[in-house]
């Protein structure tokens, strides 16, 4: 049942997409010919006035069919005989209804379980952040001169900086304060979590790093970890001298749970880590405008990360083969599900992936490359700005260059998504 949701969720993000597209072209009088859920052989189509809604085999993907989109036509009612800004709306609906849809997701999940703020709530003692005078309660609002929506964010410039001297700024009392920081770079073996306390209780998992040891065995924030094979430990730093010692040899890690103990049989992985020993506190739901406040704020940071990545992948910042396809979302997705314990966590968990995904994919969408929405926007400036119109056919010709440009990236990726899953 949680994977079939897993289905639907990402089939949802790219139907909500076409029915961007389908919405604005038929309140712009476009004849609209089709409109397919799935691909491949047709299972049921029903003919509705001037449109058929058909079903196809092959449960992935959606796509709308309009006259004039892809050759000409001399019918007003056209795709290709409308005003440039009319087909600029009808392009820009489906990134759009996925960016719309994300904000709309997130804040229903923000509603119901909280989310974790920019705020300080934890500083370890002689940590990077304690030496510059960072403090709990004080607000990150700046990294490595990038301003900081979503505390993720932090936890990404990091990665990619990795761990440079840099300038962080955090907002006290209403006044902004700027610093120069030097992130701690640890490698060591690690089980894959942060902690949630300093001292007594740093043996309690407070985050869970994703793809982590733990994460991956099914440890939750809230455990205590009691025990490393039949060692007792007590403290962050007992835990981190067993496995300095142990290396890469298979752990049995014993939690405290609820009272009852649960053993998770794990293998420390070899990181290098950064850190600048904060931790972030987290809020409660409920409060309707602060939720639409910082489910805005989730939408456009990961609307702006697609710049940044591509901007990375160019640089070499971050490695083509940490891309993930189709098969990686739906994996991690069931992943989340199969791993939350109640069915309400399930979906509540397969909700937040949904809208992250849904924004990514809507924020992608924009980026004027052939085949993608943003190059239809860009073919229509130029055309708004020349007055002249390019050809529908020449326009053809660009998209499928861009299209099998897109479907040997797809196939590199999904045979990484494949073999990541393989050796999972």
């Amino acid at each position: 049942m949680r994977f079939l949701l897993v289905i639907l969720a990402f089939d949802f993000i790219i139907i909500i997409h076409e029915l961007g597209h389908f919405i604005v072209a038929k309140l712009s009088g476009i004849k609209v010919e089709e409109f397919s859920l799935f691909v491949g052989p047709k299972l049921f189509s029903v003919t509705i006035g001037e449109t058929a809604y058909t079903l196809r085999l092959f449960p992935i993907l959606a796509y709308v069919k309009m006259e004039g989109e892809e050759e000409e036509s001399d019918s007003e009612r056209a795709f290709n005989n409308k005003p440039v800004w009319v087909r600029a709306a009808v392009v820009a609906a489906g990134p759009l209804a996925n960016l719309i849809s994300a904000f709309l997701i997130i804040s229903v999940v923000y509603y119901t379980t909280g989310y974790t703020t920019r705020t300080v709530g934890l500083v370890q003692k002689d940590s990077p952040a304690y030496n510059v005078g960072i403090r709990e309660g004080d607000v990150i609002v700046g990294y490595d001169g990038k301003r900081i929506y979503d505390p993720l964010e932090v936890i990404q410039f990091l990665y990619v900086s990795k761990g440079k001297e840099t300038t962080i700024e955090f907002v006290r009392n209403g006044k902004e304060i700027k610093k120069d920081i030097k992130p701690k770079v640890e490698r060591t073996y690690q089980l894959g979590y942060y902690s949630s306390a300093s001292g007594e209780n740093s043996n309690v998992i407070g985050e869970l790093i994703y793809g982590g040891a733990l994460e991956k065995a099914g440890a939750k924030p809230g455990d205590k970890i009691v025990k490393l094979n039949d060692v007792e430990v007590e403290s962050i730093d007992e835990i981190k001298n067993f496995l300095q010692e142990n290396k890469n040899q298979p752990v049995k890690v014993t939690v405290l749970r609820d009272g009852n103990e649960i053993v998770f049989n794990v293998v420390p992985q070899f990181v290098e880590n950064y850190s600048l020993g904060i931790s972030f506190s987290r809020a409660k739901g409920g409060n309707i405008l602060n939720v639409l406040k910082n489910g805005a704020m989730f939408t456009y940071s990961n609307i702006r990360m697609v710049p940044y990545s591509l901007y990375w992948l160019v640089t070499g910042q971050v490695s083509i083969n940490q891309m993930t396809g189709p098969v990686g979302i739906v994996s991690t997705m069931n992943d989340v599900a199969q791993q939350s314990d109640t069915f309400k966590d399930a979906v509540l968990n397969i909700l937040l992936w949904t809208a992250l995904i849904s924004a990514a994919i809507g924020a992608t969408n924009l980026v004027p490359f052939p085949a993608l929405d943003g190059s239809k926007l860009l073919i229509l400036a130029i055309e708004a700005i020349s007055r002249r119109k390019i050809p529908v056919e020449k326009e053809a010709i660009i998209t499928s260059i861009g299209f099998i440009i897109l479907i040997g990236l797809s196939i590199f990726v999904m045979a990484n998504d494949i073999i990541r899953f393989i050796i999972k």
